[in-house]
This record gives C-alpha cells, sequence and structure tokens, in this order.
C-alpha cells in the first residue's frame, strides 16, 4: 500500500487524519515537525506527504522546497488554518500537488490523497516504462550493430577475395592494394582523423583497383607501353570498380572513393575529369598512397622508380594535383617518422 506521512505540530490532528487514512487502508507514517518529517522521508519511501504549512520553528513551505529538491516525484498536499489565496498560489508554484483547508473534513481527504497516490502511481509507471523501453531500445541497438558488423564483415570479406582474385591475375602488382590501405590509414592517422574515417580509408585503399578484375589479363600482364585502345581500356577500371561496389552499403563512402581515385585537383584525372573541391579528403589520401606505391614499385612494362622519386613526383605537384596537407602528412611519414611499406 502506498506511504502516507503526515506533519503536523497538533497531535489530536495527526491522530485524527492518520485514523481517517488508515481505514482506507493506506500505510501512515506521522512527524510532529518539519526536521522530524526530513528523518522519516529517509527511513520511509513515501508517496505522499500531507503536511502543515505553520509550525514551529520551520513551516511547511520549507519542507515543500525540501522534497522538491530530494525526490520531486512525492506528492505534496499542503493544509493550514489561514488560508489565504497568496499561500495557496505560493504553494502551488513551489509544487504543492494540493491544498487543503482547516479544519480537514473526512471526505476532502480522501479525495485529496487519493487523486495524489494515483498521480504518484502513474509516474512510477512511466519511469518503469521508460526504463524499460530504453532497455529493450539499447538491446535493439546492440542486436542491429551486431549484425551491421556481421553483414559488414561479410561484405568486406567478398570484395577483400574479389581483391585476391585481381593480385593472382596481376602477379606483377600483387600486394600493391594492401599497400595502399596501409599508407592511406597511416596518412589518416597523421591527419588526425577520426578512427571509423581511418578504417575507411584502409578499407579503401585495399580494394581500389578492384575494377581491374575486369580488364584483360593479356593488358594487365603487357610488357611493353600500351597501346591508346588499351589504355582507354584501363582507364575504365575504377568505373568499374565503382559498379562492383555501388550496391554495398558501408558506412563509408567506398564505391566513390574507387571511382574518383585517378581524379587530380586540376581536373586532369579520369574518369570524370573531377577537380578541387569535387573530389573528396579521402579519395585524395588514396590517390596519394597509390602514386607513391605504384612510382615505388615494378609494373610489367618498367622497373622501380624508386621511393625518391615517388616522394619528389607529389612534392612537386602538391596544390596542382595533389593534396597539400595529404602530401605533407605522406612527406612526414617517410622522411621523419620511418614508415616503409611492407613486403
Amino acid at each position: 500500500m502506498p506511504n502516507i506521512l503526515i506533519i503536523d505540530d497538533e497531535t489530536s490532528i495527526r491522530v485524527t487524519l492518520c485514523e481517517f487514512l488508515k481505514q482506507e487502508g493506506y500505510e501512515v507514517i506521522t512527524a510532529e515537525n518539519v526536521q522530524t518529517a526530513m528523518q522519516r522521508l529517509k527511513e520511509y519511501d513515501i508517496d505522499v506527504v500531507l503536511s502543515d504549512i505553520i509550525m514551529p520553528q520551520d513551516s511547511g513551505i520549507s519542507l515543500l522546497k525540501h522534497v522538491h529538491e530530494v525526490s520531486p516525484d512525492i506528492r505534496v498536499i499542503m493544509m493550514t488554518g489561514e488560508p489565504t489565496v497568496d499561500t495557496a498560489v505560493e504553494a502551488i508554484r513551489l509544487g504543492a500537488h494540493d491544498y487543503l483547508a482547516k479544519p480537514v473534513y473526512r471526505s476532502a481527504l480522501i479525495k485529496a490523497v487519493g487523486h495524489a497516490v494515483r498521480y504518484k502511481q502513474l509516474i512510477d509507471e512511466k519511469r518503469i516504462l521508460e526504463q524499460q523501453n530504453q532497455a529493450q531500445r539499447e538491446n535493439l541497438e546492440r542486436l542491429v550493430e551486431e549484425r551491421t558488423d556481421k553483414l559488414r564483415q561479410a561484405m568486406l570479406n567478398t570484395a577483400y577475395a574479389t581483391a585476391a582474385m585481381l593480385d593472382l591475375r596481376d602477379p606483377y602488382t600483387a600486394g600493391h592494394q594492401r599497400r595502399v590501405g596501409s599508407l592511406a590509414r597511416a596518412i589518416g592517422k597523421e591527419l588526425a582523423l577520426p578512427e571509423d574515417t581511418v578504417e575507411g580509408l584502409h578499407i579503401a585503399g585495399c580494394i581500389h583497383d578492384i575494377g581491374k578484375i575486369t580488364v584483360p589479363f593479356e593488358i594487365l600482364t603487357k610488357p611493353v607501353q600500351l597501346s591508346p585502345n588499351e589504355y582507354a581500356i584501363i582507364k575504365e577500371h575504377p568505373r568499374k570498380g565503382y559498379e562492383v561496389l555501388k550496391s554495398y552499403e558501408m558506412p563509408w563512402p567506398i564505391a566513390e572513393i574507387v571511382y574518383h581515385h585517378h581524379e587530380r585537383l586540376d581536373g586532369s584525372g579520369y574518369p570524370q575529369g573531377l577537380s578541387a573541391d569535387q573530389i573528396g579528403l579521402e579519395t585524395r589520401i588514396i590517390s596519394v598512397s597509390d602514386v607513391v606505391e605504384a612510382m615505388s614499385s615494378h609494373r610489367p612494362y618498367r622497373p622501380s622508380l624508386g621511393l625518391k622519386s615517388a616522394l619528389n613526383e607529389i612534392s612537386t605537384n602538391k596544390h596542382k594535383l595533389y593534396d597539400p596537407a595529404v602530401v605533407d602528412a605522406c612527406l612526414t611519414l617517410f622522411r621523419e617518422k620511418g614508415f616503409c611499406f611492407e613486403e
């Protein structure tokens, strides 16, 4: 049953009100002053407070303020033998649930307390429902996150497997994508990008040439300079990669990065001839990583040009072809922080 706390300095009033409420089945606790009432509030789980306003030493208004501060869900009904409009307004303003004038008649008391108890029960039920809803929401979010992670990993595994097939088809560039992913991740960290963005950069780097899976083997491995028609086929690989990846729902713009990784700031790149702000930061990072790794590695049609030449290329053409902040981060990694490609 609900617990009712009665505070009044007159013993006869406390006894009478206590009897009325016990007859209705309520548990009743009493206090003769505000100090004792505050102690009772610590000892019992009170639902409704019924307090006189005018008492020796301290007033019911101060008790009302205290209750409102420490446990605002408790309903407080104020009583007074000197009722005035101003007193009633002040009590309600401070958070009183109701206001009774003395002498307090049994019918008015039962009605006021019953209403306060029902209101308190609704508050408690609302809190329980909110807690249950929060728990269910957190559980649902956890399940969604787990399933999303599994789906994401399954999609990535498919993409990685396709990239591995490309390595098998093109032994001259085997490991190129993995090394680009490693450098892109390091550049992202050097630029202090969010961890999630850095993860996306690594993934994009590891599959950025996935479109080459559609390029004929004899073109990929041709040991001499490509013809214009063959080069045109090669230049389609970003678009083909985009077609492969665009249906994958991932939290990073992987398909767009793959599509644009051969674009350049001055618009001289391919396949769309994008320039400047049309090229996203992640794409700019993959572009620089791709150029540095490609120039540093052997190709069917030429030997490695060396890391020094690769770094000179991006340094000379920063602002024109490559993002200057990305270039500076890349140079810092190699020249100052000892970054090197893994074999």
